[in-house]
């Protein structure tokens, strides 16, 4: 479980996704070859992102124990029968629980959509960069993610 929820987690705060999108990830979504992820984000639309070398490790551990016997190729799933895709409320609840075992009260998943945008940001990268990972249509939208950054460092 520790070793799936890390996957989880890693993936979400480093590039962004919803809880929907990483309850959608399949195993035929990583192209490894490329370090690439496809994602079905919001409205459908398909958005193809970079795999982080920390990413890539949390997920190839995760691939290791996963079990082999689930009802599809969905990349994270339950532990317990029957083994299918988890859901977008079994994502959240992975956030939720892990960060309250933290110590942190309760993170709500969303706020990692916010530490990804702050991340970009605080490592110098642009408002449309922060943009094009989150897959907004609008940098409005990106800049309510961001704004704590950008109140801090001027941006």
């Amino acid at each position: 479980v520790g070793i799936r929820d890390r996957a989880v987690i890693t993936t979400r705060w480093r590039l962004g996704l919803r809880a929907g999108e990483a309850a959608g990830l399949c195993l035929d979504d990583i192209d490894w070859g490329a370090g690439r992820l496809t994602v079905v984000g919001k409205g459908q639309r398909r958005l193809t992102l970079p795999l982080p070398v920390d990413v890539g490790e949390a997920l190839v551990a995760w691939l290791r124990v996963r079990p082999t016997n689930g009802i599809d190729r969905a990349l994270f799933v339950r532990l317990r029968q029957p083994i299918r895709a988890l859901t977008s409320s079994g994502i959240s609840d992975i956030v939720k629980h892990r960060s309250e075992e933290a110590g942190l009260g309760v993170v709500h998943a969303h706020r990692l959509r916010h530490t990804t945008a702050m991340n970009v940001i605080a490592a110098g990268g642009t408002l449309v960069e922060a943009q094009e990972l989150l897959g907004h249509r609008s940098v409005a939208s990106t800049q309510v993610y961001a704004r704590t950054d950008l109140a801090c460092c001027g941006r």
